[in-house]
């Protein structure tokens, strides 16, 4: 990571904070993008722009952090509810790729990381508007992993279940809801912003120069096994 040009678009939310802390440690030069700009330059991926300010003439890994939790049953979503989430969890995406595409060809081998969800794969109750729109995200993975390759640029994501951040906290408010959060879990946990940050620093990292098109399950089993 040494001198690399990590960007990192939503880097104010815990597990871009996570993200950093592991690439700055590691000697990467962080440019973190967000809607409040407390973390570096002003992004706000709604909004209205075509071009990425301060982005560098090189990026050579590109991490795109938000996302947004919306449960409840499919009849109480309106149209809106699923717009709003495929346009911070989908669009947002595309917008930012479309921008720094440039500057990721450049590097000549570079590492794209976008998030989806266990809920993709499966299937949960009242998870129909945010599965609706990571599984849109997981399909762009696999469609521009093929497209860049050429390019040398990797397009991966990462599945997480339930994590330990703010954009969950009402899901961990209590400790009865943290209990049983924990007990659905194989593992008997749930995660923790470096869980996931870890698994975004091994796709962003030539540890993984042979992997891409992949979407990495960080879900404590939830998506693969059954606890006892």
């Amino acid at each position: 990571m040494e001198n690399k040009n990590m960007v990192l678009i939503g880097g104010n939310s815990d597990i871009g904070k996570a993200v950093a802390k592991i690439l700055k440690d590691q000697g990467a030069n962080i440019f973190s993008y967000s809607r409040s700009g407390e973390s570096g330059e002003k992004l706000d991926v709604l909004g209205d722009w075509d071009s990425i300010e301060e982005l560098p003439e090189e990026v050579h890994g590109l991490v795109y952090c938000p996302g947004s939790i919306q449960l409840k049953p499919f009849h109480r979503f309106s149209v809106e509810d699923f717009q709003r989430d495929i346009n911070v969890n989908f669009l947002g995406a595309v917008k930012v790729l479309q921008a720094a595409l440039k500057s990721l060809k450049k590097s000549k081998n570079a590492s794209v990381v976008l998030f989806s969800t266990v809920a993709v794969q499966t299937g949960m109750g009242f998870h129909s508007s945010i599965a609706s729109a990571k599984g849109a995200v997981e399909g762009l993975v696999r469609s521009l992993a093929a497209e860049w390759a050429p390019s040398h640029i990797r397009v991966n994501a990462v599945a997480p279940s339930l994590t330990d951040t703010k954009l969950a906290e009402q899901l961990l408010s209590t400790e009865d809801k943290k209990e049983a959060s924990a007990k659905r879990h194989p593992l008997g946990r749930y995660g923790k912003p470096e869980d996931i940050a870890e698994a975004v620093a091994y796709l962003l990292s030539d540890k993984s120069g042979w992997v891409t098109g992949q979407i990495l399950h960080v879900d404590g089993g939830m998506s693969t096994i059954k606890g006892l």
